[in-house]
């Protein structure tokens, strides 16, 4: 061991005499890992066992940070433990399955008693003395039931801690931030704002009212003892995205990361201009070590799942001075020893009684290559041998293949280039969002089931979800061209053009159903039963059920959900050329009132202007 660090040792077994910083220090002294380094695999395992700062070592020897000066991030929470926190962990479970994850599902239920701050490895013992001594000077001051008050905004929902003991805790906060500062020369500033445990979020509008629903099961008065809990995080990655590993990944070639089941991933969003699509280049918590992965090969996880738990003071003037010792001290792997509480047998049962919302999100599919070329726009992309090319940007790639070939395309156009950018957008938008899509139906017509694949593939769902194709819902016959209906794509044909079709799905109508020139109550009939069956179909999902069809299916597809007679059908024919590509209406379930609710849709509509065709010979003649 070198000179600098056998000093530097002695220094911090002096200051901590008596405490477990040698015991577990000098085994890997012993072992013959240099002493900042030991040091920083302690702080980063919460000082625990010699066997975990071990394991921590020889996972990070490829690790190129191992030997820079980074410290650890530090906070303090005071957490609900018993009956409460069993309450608001069926919150958290509850308002992610049905509005989705938000921004309090990063981290567990806390109230925050300080700011992240940084305190050197070799002096993190010293917090944990920090901790327990303003601990023992609040115990006796410490209320025995904290009081939480509802409050709910369009962005935020949580509880505020109101009155006298508000200030008891900002003041243990402080004698906290003290001692620190004293004890461990660290910086700390301590929260003296509205104390507060949040709920929700920077969740989406629509959701607060069953937010608030999900809330008034959470009872305040719930037994609970709270426990100010010392956190660590790693300050690098503070501001990424964290993933879980779900497969086992070995690299095949040396830039790729090896994976296992269970491992944690840092990526910055901002940083994958290098990765190829489906790929993300990320930092591997394990190991410290970068490198490319698959992202199908993973899940999102939340925020705090990376940080570490060091120790923890109880408020509960039951425990003995000698089981508070060793719980501050860590001696117990830094968990306390709370007495066992019996869970409310009525817990998951109130929140199941809660309003349970379901929703129906019916989409207008994305821009047509004909409404922007006209029906001429198959002869305009046919070559002299017959074989599709593109002649213009906004013409598709390619076109999927048929078994009449290209021609059964003149009645079933695909999307535009413009209509797959669009249909991306709003997939991005709904990602971006948080609308936890678990369903998609689609018209038949190619446009509409294209649309409903780039949706899913920005929403990272196209393998997860399998479109049902439900010819219930396609166009107004009348208002196809021609005495017959148009040729559309069979399932097998989609599925031969790598569309995630399901095989399985019978629909309320049969493609062959369809029958051309229908009168309008046939077809808001065959709207309303095709409805029907969709909502009994998903009516174990949960969530959000994607519905992409044509402009007029806006209308004729929510009407039956809010009870509404259909529409005069001249008014009908002017509504429906109102509605622009993408355009979406959004029905919710309000099971409470046994309805549903038109609301605003979860993104924002898409408008642009036109691009006419440029001629550059036209042009510089003209001018």
């Amino acid at each position: 061991m070198a000179a600098g660090e056998t000093q530097l040792y002695a220094k911090v077994a002096g200051k901590l005499k008596g405490r477990s910083t040698s015991a577990l220090l000098d085994p890997l002294l012993a072992m013959g890992f240099p002493a900042h380094t030991a040091l920083k695999a302690l702080a980063a395992t919460g000082r625990k066992t010699v066997e975990e700062a071990s394991d921590w070592l020889h996972c990070h020897c490829d690790d190129p940070s191992l030997d820079d000066p980074i410290p650890q991030e530090y906070a303090l929470f005071l957490c609900p433990t018993g009956p409460l926190l069993d309450k608001l962990q069926e919150f958290w479970r509850e308002s992610k399955r049905q509005c989705a994850r938000n921004r309090a599902h990063e981290v567990f239920p806390h109230i925050t008693l300080c700011d992240f701050f940084t305190c050197e490895d070799q002096k993190v013992e010293c917090l944990y003395e920090a901790l327990k001594r303003a601990g023992d000077r609040t115990l006796g001051t410490f209320p025995a039931a904290v009081p939480l008050v509802l409050h709910s905004s369009v962005s935020y929902l949580g509880f505020f801690v109101s009155d006298s003991p508000a200030d008891i805790v900002r003041e243990f906060a402080v004698m906290f931030a003290t001692e620190a500062s004293v004890l461990a020369d660290c910086t700390v500033k301590p929260c003296t704002k509205q104390l507060h445990l949040t709920l929700a979020h920077k969740f989406y509008p629509h959701h607060q009212r069953t937010l608030e629903q999900l809330a008034r099961a959470v009872h305040p008065g719930h037994g609970c003892q709270w426990t100010a809990a010392l956190y660590s995080r790693d300050m690098r990655f503070v501001h990424y995205q964290t993933l879980r590993v779900l497969f086992q990944y070995k690299p095949q070639n040396v830039d790729e990361l090896t994976l296992s089941p269970g491992d944690y991933i840092f990526v910055d969003p901002t940083q994958q201009e290098e990765a190829s699509e489906g790929w993300v280049i990320g930092t591997s918590q394990r190991t410290g070590c970068r490198g490319f992965l698959p992202e199908n090969y993973t899940e999102r996880a939340s925020e705090c799942d990376t940080w570490v738990k060091h120790r923890t003071y109880t408020f509960s003037r039951a425990l003995d001075p000698s089981s508070r010792k060793d719980e501050a001290s860590g001696r117990r792997n830094g968990e306390p020893h709370v007495p066992p509480m019996s869970r409310s047998a009525s817990s998951l049962q109130s929140l199941q009684a809660a309003i349970l919302r379901r929703g129906v999100l019916v989409a207008r599919h994305g821009e047509r290559v004909d409404q922007v070329f006209g029906k001429a726009w198959l002869q305009q992309s046919s070559a002299p041998d017959g074989k599709y090319y593109r002649p213009d940007l906004n013409f598709p790639r390619s076109l999927p293949r048929r078994s009449n070939g290209i021609k059964d395309f003149e009645n079933d156009p695909p999307l535009s280039s413009c209509g797959i950018f669009q249909s991306r957008m709003a997939g991005g938008a709904l990602l971006d969002s948080g609308t936890r899509i678990t369903a998609v139906f689609s018209s038949p017509a190619l446009r509409c089931v294209q649309t409903a694949r780039h949706i899913l593939e920005e929403l990272k769902l196209e393998k997860k979800i399998k479109i049902r194709v439900e010819p219930g819902i396609f166009e107004w016959t009348k208002w196809e061209i021609g005495k017959a209906t148009p040729a559309l794509m069979t399932l097998e044909e989609l599925k031969e053009a790598n569309f995630n079709v399901s095989m399985d799905y019978r629909p309320a109508f049969p493609l062959a159903s369809l029958l051309p020139a229908e009168s309008y109550s046939d077809y808001v009939h065959r709207c309303a039963v095709s409805m029907d069956q969709i909502v009994r179909t998903c009516a174990q999902d949960g969530g959000v059920t994607l519905i992409v069809g044509h402009g007029s299916a806006l209308d004729t597809c929510t009407r039956p959900l809010l009870g509404l007679p259909p529409r005069d059908c001249a008014d009908f024919s002017q509504l429906v050329r109102k509605v622009p590509f993408l355009g979406m209406c959004f029905c919710e379930e309000n099971k409470e009132e046994g309805k549903w609710e038109l609301v605003d849709a979860p993104v924002k509509t898409l408008t642009h202007g036109s691009n006419p065709a440029f001629n550059w010979r036209s042009w510089a003649q003209d001018s």
